[in-house]
């Protein structure tokens, strides 16, 4: 079966008049995974040791092994830190902040865009916050 998009979906659901049909339907097309679930796996694919991802988001191994127990929830500048260290494409990033309760990127807010921008061109967490800083943005560290 195809992989139906945000939008098909949300047409989809907004026309239906069933919603107990809509959801057994596109059961395989609705996310099922929480924030710690989803961000486990993104670690598991990016093959890397948890102090080098520590190292890459610029957080503590200590407070990352909270992060992964469940223990702790990181800010949404902590989650996006997080997804520079796993080098996380934009849509993954999307959907960490989606399941963490944070806003998604805006392309039209300012700081939001350097943000999209490190994370679509492969830049270092250093290197955005470069930017963000001679852009007089607040910096995610």
């Amino acid at each position: 079966m195809t992989k139906k998009n945000t939008s098909d979906l949300q047409h989809e659901l907004t026309n239906t008049t069933d919603l107990k049909r809509f959801l057994t339907e596109n059961q395989e097309h609705l996310i099922n995974e929480n924030f710690t679930e989803m961000l486990q796996n993104m670690f598991r694919k990016s093959g890397l040791s948890k102090a080098t991802l520590a190292k890459k988001a610029c957080t503590s191994e200590v407070y990352l092994y909270q992060i992964f127990s469940g223990e702790r929830t990181p800010s949404r500048d902590r989650t996006l830190c997080l997804c520079f260290g796993l080098s996380a494409s934009l849509e993954e990033t999307q959907l960490l902040l989606k399941h963490s309760g944070f806003a998604e990127l805006f392309v039209r807010d300012k700081r939001d865009a350097i943000i999209i921008f490190g994370l679509t061109h492969n830049l270092s967490l250093d290197d955005v916050n470069d930017a963000l800083y001679s852009e007089s943005e607040a910096t995610l560290f």
